[in-house]
């Protein structure tokens, strides 16, 4: 029983000892208040938080963009495109046979999680007015019909459900204010081939994406109006798009499926058709990073400053400590714990600022942008947790490790000499 007391005290006495670093650092926080120190402390406080809080809002951004492009992207294209082997630029493809076993080998592929046959025809729209010339894109009632309607801003999406093929089309708004067209109206295609065909096509839908490479030329229609323009049975298409559920392992979908299907099909990436959009956003990533690299620089050093003069203020402290008797180590660690404060008192200050900015934007949309110039009309923002974590865990523990760099000279200093500074 009594070695059991004694145990007991003994840890106590540990765990005390532990704390005193502490328990000075509070001490030391509390009676510095009114001084210089304490000014110089809100500062380096704010600079961290407003630091981590840009940094919050950036990856917000950066996500968002990201996404709301690529979400854009996705619902007029597959991740992966397969289509025949051709030396032609034009817009058409040559056609391919969709039959059941190339369906059921891409299907089977553990990674795909949707297919759709499509076809690509080129045309003019003709009103009395205006000529116009497009890209009218085929497709099926496989088409992902609940992404595409969120850029709908007239009318509503096609029906390509009836026994025979529809006239209902998709017009782009840059398409039909320039042939002053509106939903519910009628707009003849021409087709140029030989010899020449033309169809009355029915204007369902208007729809707005932001990207030029839409929005300009292409237009939304039903592939057995294209077959049958094109004198193809039901069993052929221009090509198949297939999604994928893990857009990360985009490069092995691509590498997979290529070397299953025929020698004469071709598989193509979505990001190498639109390269140019993803290599901006590639490029958004960089400017992100030169972002944080700058933004920890300057917290980093804004602690070191701070944390050098907590320690010129407590100079005769320092000498007293050590004559007492205490290690480097004990007080090194008593103006660890002043830093360790700072930085989570920034912490906490920053990811208040950030996360409220970017729940405003996210909400109210208060930040517009040109769409022209940005593919959208106001700032993006897009939750992660996982980042908003690992950003405060960075920030953290950089910041953290410049602590030592002022703390060092703790062990440089001698008691007599401090005590008599002033």
């Amino acid at each position: 029983m009594q070695l059991n007391d004694l145990t007991v005290k003994n840890c106590k006495s540990e765990q005390q000892q532990m704390n005193f670093p502490l328990f000075i650092s509070n001490r030391i926080s509390r009676q510095a208040e009114g001084s210089f120190s304490t000014i110089i402390s809100k500062i380096a406080v704010i600079s961290i938080a407003l630091g981590l809080a840009v940094l919050i809002l950036s990856f917000m951004i950066l996500y968002g963009f990201k996404g709301e492009i690529k979400d854009k992207i996705f619902s007029f294209s597959g991740h992966l495109i397969i289509n025949k082997y051709t030396l032609s630029t034009s817009f058409e493809e040559t056609s391919i046979v969709v039959d059941d076993t190339l369906l059921q080998l891409i299907q089977s592929y553990p990674l795909t999680s949707r297919v759709q046959p499509f076809a690509m025809k080129a045309g003019l729209l003709k009103t009395e007015e205006e000529v116009q010339g497009v890209l009218i894109k085929g497709v099926d009632s496989s088409f992902d019909t609940t992404s595409f309607s969120k850029h709908l801003v007239e009318g509503r999406f096609p029906d390509f459900t009836g026994e025979k093929y529809s006239t209902e089309v998709a017009l782009s708004n840059k398409i039909a204010s320039y042939l002053r067209l509106h939903a519910g109206d009628e707009v003849t295609i021409y087709f140029v081939q030989n010899p020449p065909r033309f169809r009355r096509l029915q204007v369902a839908g208007i729809y707005e994406t932001g990207l030029e490479e839409f929005d300009e030329k292409m237009i939304i229609g039903d592939l057995d109006l294209v077959r049958r323009i094109n004198n193809w049975p039901d069993s052929v298409a221009g090509g198949l798009e297939v999604f994928i559920s893990d857009t990360d392992e985009l490069e092995k979908a691509e590498q997979d499926l290529f070397n299953s299907v025929g020698i004469d099909l071709y598989v193509d990436k979505v990001s190498d058709r639109f390269i140019q959009i993803f290599d901006w956003l590639n490029l958004l990533n960089r400017n992100v990073v030169i972002l944080l690299t700058i933004i920890l620089f300057v917290s980093g050093t804004s602690i070191i400053s701070i944390m050098l003069i907590l320690i010129m203020e407590r100079t005769q402290m320092i000498g007293t400590l050590k004559a007492l008797g205490s290690s480097n180590r004990f007080i090194r660690n008593v103006f660890l714990w002043n830093g360790i404060q700072l930085i989570l008192r920034g912490l906490l200050l920053g990811n208040v600022i950030g996360i409220s900015i970017g729940a405003i934007q996210y909400f109210f949309k208060i930040i517009p942008l040109d769409a022209a110039n940005y593919y959208m009309s106001h700032v993006p923002i897009q939750f992660d947790l996982l980042t908003i974590l690992w950003l405060n865990l960075s920030v953290l523990g950089l910041i953290g490790i410049t602590l030592l760099i002022p703390v060092s000279i703790i062990s440089k200093m001698r008691p007599i000499e401090s005590i008599r500074f002033d």
